[in-house]
This record gives C-alpha cells, structure tokens and sequence, in this order.
C-alpha cells in the first residue's frame, strides 16, 4: 500500500505539472499521469480511484469507443458532476483525470490491442471499476509497433478487462458472439446488460459468418446487423442473448433517422430494475452509430444514480444531437455544389463497410471510389476493403496509399486493376502529407462523376480532417 507521504508528493507533483502542461484531447493529456505514477508508483492509481463515490465505467471494443464514450459522457453529465478521458488510450490518461478533475463517477475509454501494451488485468485492479462497456471485438487493430498479434491474444486482452471484476455490471453487445460471451461468462460474478438491434430493415454487406467463441464451431446466423454482428446460434448450445435495450423501430430518411429504443434492464447504482421507451430524432449518422447509441443508453441507465432522469435525459440528448460529436477524421457525406462526397477513416474492414452503408443513402448514380491502401504485413484488411470496393459497383477507382509503403500499395493496385481494368493509381508519398493532402482532395472536387467515396486507411485526424475542410472552405 503506499504511504501517504509518498501519495501527497504524487498527488502535489502532478497537479503542479498539470497546470504547466498543455492539455490534450479529453482529459487535458497524459503527462500529469504520467508524474504521478512515477513518483507514487501505480500502487497510488488504485487510491486515487478510490476517492471516487460512485466509481469507474471503462469503455472498451475494437470500433465505436471514442463516440461511445463521447456520448456516454454527455448523458452522464446531465446527472452527475464526472471525471472523463476519452481518445487518449492508455492508463496515464486516466491518472490525469483521476488526478485533476472533480466528480464522483469516472468515465474513461481503454483502447487495447495487446496484452504488453494494453495491461488490461492490471488496469482492472488498479481502477477497480464498477462497470466496462464493451462495443465491439473484431479481427482488425492486431498490429502493434510492426508486429502482428495472434487475434486469440487481443481477444484475450479485451477479456481481461472485466474479468476479475466481482462488483459492478459490464454492459455488452448481444450481436456481437464475442462480446456476448464475456458477458455470458461473467453472469455468475456482476451483472450483465445487453443491448443489441430487434429489426428488419437494417441490412449488412455481405455478412461474415465466424466461428463459435466458445467452441470453435461455425455459427449459424438468421440475420447480420453489420458485419459478424447478428442473430446466431451454435450447435453446441451459444446463442445470442436476449437484449436488455434494444432498437425495436427504425425510420431512415436522408434528412433524418426516428429510432425507438426500449430497456427493461438492472441499475446497479441503486440496485433497482428501470424500464424505458423513447423514440428520438438523430442526424443520418450512420448505422455504426446506432450500436454506439445503444451502447451509450445502456451504460447510462446502469448507472446513473437519477433513474428517473433516463428518458428525459436520453430524448434531451439525442434530439438535439449533430454531426459535431463525431470524432475528427471519421466518415462524412459532404455537398460541394450538388456533388456528394463521402470521406473519412476506414482502416478495417468493418470500418470501410459501415462507410459503405453510410453513402449508398446518398448515391443515386455512377459512383467513383478513390481508396487508400493499408500497409505491409495487412493483407486481411485490405482483403476485407476490396470485398466492400467491389459491394459499391464503383463506376471508376483510383488507388492511393494510405500508409507508408508505396510498393505495397501497388500491389493491391495491381489486384484492383485485375477487376477494374481502368483503375489509376498515384504513388503519393506518406512523408509528404500535405502534397498527398491536397491531390485526394482534387481527385475528389475534380471527379467526372456526382458521387464519390474517398475512403480506407490513412492518417485519421491530420488527413481526413484536413482534407474535410478544404472541400467545405473552397
């Protein structure tokens, strides 16, 4: 345990040096942290926790962390005075806003791609959180500096996050095998509440089918709601769980979306049942967001201390929601003139798919699709990219490396152009961003055709934003 002369210098050091730093995204950085651990050691993050009242919610998943944890923050806010870190992934960020910021509940998103870098197990102890929310688990984001992780272990590592909690509840997605397995197998310790998607009319693109989480047999699925997310079922007994909050209506239109959600599930801050139904009004924004909505409801009616606050709260919220909670660099339909141009980050395979879904609301002739590789060594990805290139009927493409390796990118250049014989390809150089900035948007603003989507992988705030603005400002 650490002494408490020894905490107080920890405590006065990083205050100190959080003042003097200059403040990050979310939690103002990572640096005040960063000097308290060293001179208190991590043994003081668990005290530090520990002043909290309520305690900590930590959001995790492989897609929809920050907007989830953005959105989560902005409900809880509404009720409660709360401690925040979101985009910055690692423990120190959340140190520094245990550390500088008042409130009685911590909400706090843990990105974790391994088990070296991520120390999910030691984050869970020193945090001791009530609740983790869990988005979704896919097969991307498994190379870390170079090295290509075993998918086995990042699923292991986004496990061990919840998985000596003995308190609290995880809030997990029932459509997701993986995720919903976490929940399953932690039924017996906390409280689990599911949220997941009860309608017909939200289609995927091409679906995958993977295996049992639990047995490594293949599921079985009656429907896809995104990629590997949907209704399934095992021959060895796994099954999707029943939602807890779940979408039951859906009405898209290009203009805006109405979306009806019912909850019947257990707040485990006042330890009481609560049951909900609204029906909201959200911007077009995209159907990866619906899953970050569900995620970001469920979390906040497990744990808000003002139950009676959720439905007011969450129509207050979502009816009055705009595109500006997006995170930078993510996927946008943007008209310049009459023309659509779709444009952000999809450096995964499930990423680019929602992108896909997201412009074909907006396409209603020949489509061009300007796409920008991923590296070395992530050949699945790129796999999973031409999979959606080929869903969009693309009109015409143009090949750009998103990543550092131009030679690589001309090889899956040279795939494309096996399927789209006219395909161009521009070996724009990564260390040249502003040179590659301001080609991709004349590629785009200059297009033959009414339709574009300029997406895959790329630098996400310092590329797509930059490009984002010269197409609104020109």
């Amino acid at each position: 345990m650490v002494g408490i002369v020894k905490y107080n210098m920890a405590k006065i050091s990083g205050k100190v040096v959080s003042v003097l730093a200059k403040r990050g995204p979310g939690s103002g950085g990572t640096y005040p942290g960063h000097i308290f651990t060293k001179i208190g050691g991590q043994e003081s993050i668990s005290k530090l926790a520990s002043d909290l009242k309520i305690g900590s919610v930590l959001i995790t998943g492989t897609n929809g962390k920050t907007t989830t944890t953005t959105l989560l923050i902005k409900l809880m806010s509404n009720d409660i005075q709360i401690r925040k870190s979101y985009e910055n992934n690692i423990l120190n960020s959340i140190a520094t806003a245990l550390l500088t910021q008042k409130g009685d509940m911590g909400i706090f998103e843990y990105g974790i791609r391994n088990l070296t870098y991520g120390i999910p197990d030691t984050v869970q102890k020193l945090i001791d959180p009530i609740g983790v929310v869990y988005t979704t688990i896919s097969q991307e984001h498994t190379q870390v500096a170079g090295i290509k992780n075993p998918f086995e272990d990042y699923y292991k590592a986004k496990k061990l996050l919840s998985e000596g909690m003995q308190r609290g509840a995880i809030v997990t997605n029932a459509d997701d095998p993986r995720t919903a397995l976490i929940g399953l197998n932690k039924a017996s310790d906390v409280n689990i509440n599911y949220y997941g998607i009860e309608v017909d009319n939200v289609e995927d693109i091409g679906g995958e089918d993977i295996e049992c989480p639990k047995c490594g047999q293949p599921l079985s699925y009656s429907k896809h709601f995104l990629n590997h997310r949907g209704v399934y079922t095992c021959q060895c007994g796994f099954k999707r769980p029943e939602p807890d909050v779940k979408l039951v209506n859906a009405e898209f239109n290009t203009d805006s979306w109405k979306l009806t959600i019912e909850g019947d599930l257990f707040n485990y801050t006042t330890s009481q049942n609560v049951k909900f139904n609204v029906v909201l009004s959200v911007p077009p924004f995209g159907f990866h967001n619906i899953y970050n909505t569900l995620a970001s409801i469920t979390a906040y009616a497990t744990f808000t201390p003002k139950v009676e606050n959720i439905e007011s709260t969450v129509k207050e919220i979502f009816n009055n929601l705009d595109m500006s909670f997006i995170p930078p660099g993510r996927f946008e339909v943007v008209d310049i003139g009459g023309k659509y141009v779709g444009l952000g980050q999809g450096d995964n395979g499930d990423a680019i798919k929602i992108n896909a879904m997201f412009m074909n609301q907006f396409v209603d002739g020949p489509l061009e699709f300007i796409y920008t590789t991923p590296d070395e060594n992530e050949e699945e990805i790129f796999n999973d990219h031409f999979e959606v290139v080929k869903s969009m009927n693309p009109a015409h493409v143009i090949v750009v490396p998103g990543r550092k390796s131009i030679e690589k990118a001309k090889e899956y250049y040279e795939i494309i152009k096996k399927e789209y014989p006219d395909a161009e390809f521009y070996p724009l150089s990564y260390d040249e961003m502003g040179v590659r900035i301001e080609k991709l948007t004349e590629l785009a603003r200059d297009s033959d055709y009414d339709y574009v989507i300029m997406t895959g992988c790329g630098e996400e705030q310092a590329m797509w934003e930059e490009i984002k603005k010269k197409m609104i400002n020109r």
